[in-house]
């Protein structure tokens, strides 16, 4: 499957919903958010775009996705003692729904 021009995307790995979204960022902000907008945040796969969130949060969770918003998250470099790291970069997507539908995590 070849496409020329500038608009050929391949895309060679295919994830799998329970692949896509990781996990749930339960924070006060997220709290905030989902109570008066609608909107939920959630760790992704780095490799998943918005169309693979967007369906894989439809899937799971069987709700409506009007918008999807991703960012993606530099390691912050940490100390422990004398040794010195850098935490994982990671991407979040924040995640809105319609407006009769809503996710319960608790």
């Amino acid at each position: 499957m070849t496409q020329t021009g500038s608009n050929a995307k391949s895309k060679s790995i295919v994830l799998e919903p329970h692949q896509v979204v990781l996990r749930p960022l339960v924070t006060e902000k997220g709290v905030h958010r989902s109570s008066r907008q609608n909107q939920y945040a959630f760790e992704v796969n780095p490799l998943a775009d918005k169309g693979d969130i967007r369906r894989a949060v439809e899937s799971l969770f069987d709700v409506r996705v009007v918008k999807v918003r991703t960012q993606n998250r530099r390691g912050k470099p940490r100390r422990y003692r004398f040794k010195f790291g850098r935490t994982n970069s990671w991407k979040k997507a924040l995640v809105t729904l319609d407006a009769e539908h809503r996710i319960d995590f608790f």
